[in-house]
């Protein structure tokens, strides 16, 4: 469990790295919507949402898969 739990630690921190680095960087995806409004912003990142979901799903069977 102690493994397990590193494992994740490392995980998180390089997700944190790779947010720190691109955070000037607008990423947008064709299904985000976006509204403006006179002193609104609203920005929902549905699109970009997905892909991460489905990058992260990806990345976590295979390092299961490599843990067995």
């Amino acid at each position: 469990m102690g493994k397990f739990l590193i494992q994740v630690g490392l995980l998180f921190l390089f997700l944190g790295l790779l947010l720190v680095l691109f955070e000037n960087l607008k990423f947008r995806l064709p299904g985000d919507i976006i509204i403006k409004k006179p002193n609104l912003t609203i920005f929902i990142p549905i699109g970009t949402s997905i892909l991460l979901s489905l990058l992260l799903t990806l990345l976590l069977n295979l390092f299961i898969g490599l843990r067995k």
